[in-house]
C-alpha cells in the first residue's frame, strides 16, 4: 500500500512539473486527462468491480478529458483569422481587424 502511494506521488509530481513549459492548450489537455482518468477509473471500478473495468474506465476517461480540455481552450483574438475578398475577387485569410470584433463585417 505504501509503495502504491509513493508511485502515485512520483507520477503526480512529474505530471505537474511538466506543466511549466506547456502552452495553455496543452495544460488544459493534461489537466483534463488527469481528471478524466481519475474519474473514469472510479466509474469503471464502481460498474465492473474488477481491475479490467478500472483500467478501461481510466483510459476512456483520460482520452475524453484530454479531448474536452483541448477543445475548450479559448482562442486569443490575435490568433483568429478571418476570410477577406480583395477587389479582384480573390479570397485570402488574415488576422481579424476591428470590424470583426465590433460586428461590422
Amino acid at each position: 500500500m505504501i509503495l502504491k502511494k509513493a508511485v502515485l506521488a512520483v507520477l503526480m509530481t512529474a505530471a505537474l512539473a511538466g506543466c511549466e513549459t506547456q502552452t495553455e492548450g496543452q495544460q488544459r489537455a493534461t489537466t483534463g486527462a488527469l481528471l478524466g482518468g481519475a474519474g473514469g477509473a472510479l466509474v469503471g471500478q464502481a460498474i465492473g468491480g474488477n481491475t479490467k473495468s478500472t483500467v478501461i474506465g481510466a483510459a476512456g476517461g483520460a482520452l475524453l478529458g484530454a479531448v474536452v480540455g483541448s477543445a475548450t481552450t479559448p482562442q486569443r483574438p490575435e490568433d483568429q483569422l478571418c476570410r477577406y475578398r480583395d477587389r479582384y475577387g480573390r479570397i485570402y485569410t488574415a488576422p481579424c481587424d476591428d470590424r470583426y470584433y465590433n460586428g461590422n463585417y
